[in-house]
């Protein structure tokens, strides 16, 4: 199948005021490597689908891992790379540790994309 082409401007620059506007609107570099970074714990199929689990329930790390389909181990290992990304909380209860989302934001963007994608 043939690709279709992409129109290529003449000329280097053609509305200077909204380059100029867009410009002031864009995050700098370094909440732009965050937004990236955070995509990309968020690409990994195990770690999204823990985001998932946990945005419809706390769950507690065994039950986790029984979802998934994981030792407690590489839950645990996957949860310690969502916490630093502050994607995920905890709270303790006696030995257990139950893990929740850090609040509804990223369910929505998990939401969002699902519609996108059903479009």
């Amino acid at each position: 199948m043939l690709e279709p082409k992409i129109a290529v401007c003449s000329q280097t620059v053609i509305d200077q005021e909204k380059i100029d506007l867009v410009k002031t609107l864009l995050p700098d570099n370094g909440d732009i490597n965050l937004l990236s970074e955070t995509f990309k714990v968020l690409g990994d199929p195990t770690r999204l689908r823990i985001v998932m689990a946990l945005a419809e329930e706390e769950l507690c790390v065994c039950d986790l891992a029984t979802l998934i389909g994981i030792t407690v181990s590489a839950i645990s290992h996957q949860l310690r790379i969502l916490r630093g990304m502050q994607l995920v909380t905890y709270r303790k209860d006696g030995k257990l540790v139950f893990y929740s989302l850090v609040d509804e934001n990223i369910k929505n963007i998990i939401k969002e994309t699902q519609i996108h994608l059903q479009e």
